[in-house]
């Protein structure tokens, strides 16, 4: 009985502990979710809910794991809405087990080795003479280009998606929300 009572003490001190460590942390609201920057990219996304397609597309290219991982990764996270504006059936296309190469392809076409926040963007813009190059996991090109305040990411299609947050930072690299999914040659 007395070592249950401690247990529940220690077990509450923990807790507490690791409560007042998120409380202090600089979080970033995505999807009317915190953000934390001591949990991994897959456990911030989880709750957002403008990233519930995403996730379900992470699981089923079975990346959940790679995104869990050490990194550092930059993440240009396309929103639900981002997905809506697909073609009709392209998303439940792609979420077939029998295209999950294909998703896997797409999914990774979103993400750059290494942890680049938005600083180290612009500074990469500014010494490439306003277009950085990004070289992506799936080893395509993205391009980063500024117009005015506004951040915006370029595919290999032409088309282009807005950074809307950015610097959503991780343990395991970073995250910037973007209102277009990008697609590769």
């Amino acid at each position: 009985m007395k070592t249950q009572r401690i247990l529940s003490t220690i077990t509450v001190a923990l807790v507490m502990a690791f409560g007042s460590m998120q409380a202090q942390e600089k979080t970033v609201m995505v999807g009317g979710a915190a953000m934390y920057p001591s949990k991994n990219i897959i456990e911030n996304a989880v709750n957002s809910k403008d990233h519930t397609t995403l996730v379900a597309a992470v699981k089923a290219a079975g990346l959940v794991e790679t995104l869990s991982g050490k990194g550092p990764f930059t993440v240009f996270a396309p929103t639900n809405a981002a997905f809506d504006k697909l073609p009709k059936g392209t998303v439940e296309k792609l979420l077939k087990p029998e295209n999950k190469k294909m998703l896997q392809s797409v999914l990774t076409y979103h993400v750059v080795a290494g942890k680049m926040n938005s600083s180290d963007i612009a500074a990469a813009i500014k010494k490439g003479g306003g277009k950085a190059e990004l070289k992506t996991v799936a080893g395509g090109k993205l391009w980063a280009m500024m117009d005015g305040k506004d951040l915006w990411i370029q595919d290999e299609k032409g088309g282009k998606a807005k950074v809307t947050i950015a610097d959503v930072n991780q343990s395991n690299g970073v995250i910037h929300v973007v209102d277009a999914v990008l697609m590769s040659k």
